[in-house]
């Protein structure tokens, strides 16, 4: 059985939002914004990073991505790499082959189509091969500021326990947190949720006892 507190009372995300603030310090950082603290703070290396992470373990991911960005931190630099040495940088991450082909063409496509200037534009982003919604606002959102909300597994599952939406998937979850979330925490509750949902709040046996948001969750579908 799910929990049965009272769910008459919203879900306050203000007071959540602060206490996750200083939960965070401590805990490893989501990594694009690690890798933005950085130093790696571009639209377009802040998008590669992203497509490198899909399916990727953060730890893997930062190192990937460092690798691979000494080499190439620009789309003129990365467009005169070949995908086998694209795939050879990053092939500790997952499918770094199909990674690697996808890197090369979206570099060429910014030199050719765009002159080398990576428009800071949603439609543009997202009609790259193997950037999806997620990606194009992690990006939009850390490299240019933007009021625009990543929603990965860790999001979804930790908001809906909260009961602060109610989803089946992360774009469902996405379409209700731009209805719901106050545009001052879009960016913000990616950087707090990956670490507190890959630390605490957990898909397997999350750690409610420890948790410092334990007496204000609903605790929605944990048995």
């Amino acid at each position: 059985m799910s929990s049965s507190k009272n769910m008459s009372t919203e879900f306050d995300i203000h007071a959540a939002v602060k206490r996750l603030q200083a939960v965070a310090k401590d805990l490893p950082k989501a990594a694009l914004f690690d890798l933005y603290d950085q130093g790696f703070t571009s639209l377009f290396e802040q998008l590669i990073a992203c497509i490198i992470s899909i399916r990727t373990y953060d730890e893997v991911t930062v190192p990937t991505s460092i690798r691979l960005f000494a080499k190439a931190r620009t789309s003129a630099a990365m467009a005169k790499l070949s995908p086998e040495e694209i795939n050879e940088l990053i092939s500790d991450s997952t499918y770094h082959e199909g990674k690697s082909y996808q890197i090369k063409a979206i570099a060429e496509r910014i030199e050719n189509e765009f002159n080398g200037d990576l428009p800071a534009d949603f439609a543009t982003l997202t009609s790259f091969k193997g950037v999806g919604p997620k990606c194009a606002n992690l990006a939009l959102g850390i490299a240019t500021g933007q009021a625009r909300i990543g929603v990965d597994i860790h999001v979804h599952r930790v908001t809906n326990r909260w009961g602060y939406v109610s989803t089946k998937t992360p774009e469902k979850t996405m379409e209700a947190l731009e209805e719901k979330l106050p545009k001052e925490y879009w960016v913000e509750i990616n950087r707090l949720l990956v670490p507190f949902g890959k630390h605490v709040c957990r898909g397997s046996y999350p750690r409610c006892a420890n948790c410092i948001l334990k007496e204000m969750c609903p605790k929605i579908g944990i048995k």
